[in-house]
């Protein structure tokens, strides 16, 4: 009787695997992790030298600084992208811009966006959706995006959801606010599939 068990027990298992491996390649494509990054808060640096990397491939803001002879992470943190992939063309497309090579955007405005309220077309009428602050970007050829909370949309982030700005947590925009923001700060928003830059 055991070793009819067994063999039921094995023969579902095997059956099981099979079809496990048939669905894993799907799988592994869809969720790809993203490249780990070694974040070094501590690391000795210049504040000046402080800029933002925003990775639209791997869903991440990235703060980094020159250490000595190096480049080093600062801090790390998901976020979510403009809905629809590719380089922002006009006012409505859901697209977040990207900064050409050589040429970062940089943070003209930082802003308590606390009580701002959007209505998303989606029936929840204007509701409160920035976080506690907006960091506006400078992005020639197009306004109104910006670094900030996801208020009411915390459940986007990570993800492709926003009109074209960069949603952080909550949390993260405050972090990002009060330990590494400045106007003037370098932002670099890397195209679609634009791999590590040379010093990630």
């Amino acid at each position: 009787m055991m070793v009819i068990m067994l063999l039921l027990v094995s023969c579902g298992s095997d059956k099981q695997r099979d079809m496990d491996k048939q669905a894993q390649p799907q799988q592994e494509e869809a969720e790809a992790p993203a490249q780990p990054v070694v974040v070094d808060e501590n690391a000795p640096h210049d504040k000046s030298t402080e800029f933002i990397v925003i990775s639209k491939k791997d869903l991440r803001l990235t703060v980094y600084a020159r250490s000595g002879d190096d480049t080093v992470a600062l801090a790390t943190y998901p976020v979510c992208m403009g809905k629809n992939k590719g380089q922002k063309e006009g006012k409505g497309d859901m697209r977040t811009p990207e900064s050409p090579a050589g040429q970062p955007f940089s943070i003209s405005r930082i802003q308590d966006a606390s009580t701002w309220t959007h209505d998303f077309g989606d029936g929840r009428g204007s509701i409160l959706a920035y976080g506690h602050w907006f960091l506006r970007l400078d992005t020639p050829g197009h306004s109104g995006i910006g670094i900030h909370g996801s208020t009411n949309n915390e459940n986007t982030v990570p993800g492709r959801a926003s009109e074209g700005c960069i949603r952080l947590l909550d949390k993260d925009i405050i972090q990002l606010k009060e330990k590494y923001a400045r106007v003037g700060m370098p932002v670099i928003i890397k195209a679609e599939d634009q791999g590590p830059l040379p010093f990630e």
